[in-house]
């Protein structure tokens, strides 16, 4: 008989050449980042910061114990960022809700032209951050809680109308052929058949980007849009650090709050 030799194959998660490109692209990787990392770094200066962690605790000595005094001054200035968040979002909220309808496929009443145009609305508002937007605003109509009220407004598009308009889309649509059987017009389909699919999340959104807007409203003031953020502001010029350890306190208090609020709120609808 003769004898039968069987030779086993080796099994490897990677190929040779896979290993090499694998290894080639992280050194690619690592390339990059030190190229990056010495053009961010090219004008640190870096005694100051290895003097970082002594002026640190310096600030941070200054900043206790709290001017509990100065309290009473924030109460209308947080009235103020919270009436520019609530009010930033309603207007949000009014203007994403049709660009939503108009973007999503199964409702845009033209999807070769009107469609593109809210995605482009919507792509626009979302890549524009709202401070961005309050300094352009203050700019135009000049510094106060409407710059502020605006520039809320124009940066909720794109979230709320995102949200919605995939929400739309994702509507059941045996719901809407069942309407649509009955012989219902294109705006009784939308009221009955699409609507009451899309209000859960609809409300959802709002609150979400409510509290969202709580968060950014309170920097507005550092570009003169009004709110808390012009106390920091004020504080942080005169160096009165006592006083901006309140005024972080009470806007940590403030966004734990209304991150309560929204998930209470979230928790009824949903």
């Amino acid at each position: 008989m003769s004898e039968i030799t069987h030779h086993s194959q080796i099994w490897s998660h990677r190929t040779t050449r896979g290993r090499l490109a694998l290894w080639a692209g992280w050194l690619a990787l690592v390339a990059l980042f030190v190229w990056c990392w010495q053009i961010m770094t090219a004008d640190t200066i870096w005694f100051f910061v290895l003097d970082a962690p002594a002026q640190a605790v310096d600030i941070g000595s200054r900043m206790m114990p709290p001017r509990w005094s100065y309290l009473s001054e924030l109460w209308a200035p947080l009235w103020d960022t919270i009436n520019i968040a609530t009010l930033g979002t309603l207007g949000g909220v009014i203007m994403a809700v049709p660009v939503a309808f108009m973007a999503a496929r199964n409702t845009s009443p033209s999807p070769t032209f009107l469609r593109p145009v809210a995605l482009f609305i919507i792509v626009a508002s979302r890549s524009i951050n709202s401070l961005i937007w309050a300094l352009l605003l203050v700019a135009i109509i000049g510094p106060g809680l409407l710059a502020g009220i605006v520039a809320i407004a124009l940066r909720s598009i794109g979230f709320i109308g995102k949200l919605l308009y995939e929400a739309i889309e994702e509507t059941d649509a045996g719901q809407i052929e069942a309407i649509e059987a009955t012989g219902a017009s294109g705006l009784q389909v939308l009221s009955y058949g699409i609507v009451p699919q899309i209000v859960p999340t609809f409300w959802g959104i709002t609150v979400f980007r409510w509290d969202i807007n709580i968060r950014e409203s309170t920097i507005l003031g550092l570009v003169g849009a009004g709110g808390i953020g012009l106390k920091l502001q004020a504080s942080l010029n005169t160096l009165a650090w006592s006083q901006v350890t309140v005024i972080l306190l009470l806007i940590l208090a403030t966004v734990v709050l209304s991150e309560w609020v929204s998930a209470r709120m979230r928790h009824a609808i949903i």
